[in-house]
């Protein structure tokens, strides 16, 4: 476990300002994005222990940041 918070910014720095025009013209985008960032806090809450889930619930929480993270690279390249 890294403790360490997964923020898009930092995954994609390449890709910060594609991210923030996507944002701005793409729903669906920017939906992916806010429910990553949400999903994200969590995992990083139950990594430093202030919200207490158990094993298989954390390791379902970063599943789903992974599967919304591809769908974002996914997105990126299909913008390109």
């Amino acid at each position: 476990m890294s403790n360490t918070p997964h923020d898009l910014a930092e995954e994609f720095p390449a890709e910060a300002a594609k991210i923030s025009a996507l944002k701005q013209k793409d729903a669906h985008f920017a939906k992916l994005v806010e429910e990553y960032h949400e999903v994200n806090r969590a995992v990083h809450r139950a990594e430093t222990r202030v919200e207490v889930i158990d094993e298989a619930g954390e390791h379902e929480l970063r599943q789903r940041r992974m599967r919304l993270k591809d769908q974002i690279w996914h997105a990126l390249k299909a913008a390109a």
